[in-house]
């Protein structure tokens, strides 16, 4: 079976291909968007992770194979849920994770460290050749730091602390990541319907 990922990160479609054959019991190739000819810029308007996710997932309009496509980003408490969908251009659309994060510690440096709870969330959305979708959601609460902890991950990961494991994003290793990640638990959860569906 293939299916598409509305992704060209190479890592992304190799975890997403080695999920998807673990858990579905079968053989599956996701292709990107690329290997289906398709290469226009997709439009991110919609008003949360899930809507963002199905516009991507939509946008081929492929009529061979499901479309697979992810949205995921930071909500801070103390912040009213900033960054949320805008967590990837936080600080404009020129920003890179330095500048994203820099923005974030500014605007939460008054807030007292038991104020400072957040979560990453995470939403994977599958489209249908016959148009019909499923969703899933993957969270994961923690805390955001004052200062950098560890040398790993991307984003706002130095910052985001765990608590149930005791490390940021940053100082976990690939296999800790994987266990209480946002997309490592919306990516099982995915996989667990997917598998449901396509029986």
């Amino acid at each position: 079976m293939k299916v598409v990922l509305a992704s060209g990160n190479i890592n992304k479609i190799k975890e997403m291909q080695t999920l998807l054959c673990e858990l579905c019991g079968k053989e599956i190739t996701v292709l990107s968007l690329k290997d289906i000819g398709f290469y226009d810029d997709i439009v991110e308007d919609g008003d949360s992770f899930e809507a963002n996710a199905l516009i991507k997932a939509k946008a081929p309009k492929c009529k061979e194979y499901p479309v697979i496509a992810d949205d995921s980003g930071l909500m801070v408490d103390a912040l009213f849920g900033e960054p949320g969908i805008y967590s990837a251009r936080y600080a404009g659309e020129e920003c890179d994770d330095e500048k994203n994060n820099q923005k974030l510690l500014k605007k939460m440096d008054t807030v007292p460290d038991g104020k400072r709870n957040a979560r990453f969330v995470s939403v994977i959305a599958c489209v249908f050749p016959d148009g019909k979708n499923i969703t899933a959601e993957g969270i994961c609460e923690g805390v955001m730091l004052r200062e950098y902890k560890g040398n790993g991950g991307f984003g706002y990961d130095p910052l985001f602390f765990v608590p149930e494991i005791g490390k940021t994003f940053a100082e976990m290793n690939a296999e800790e990541k994987n266990s209480c990640s946002h997309r490592g638990k919306a990516m099982r959860k995915f996989a667990r319907e997917f598998a449901e569906y396509i029986k």
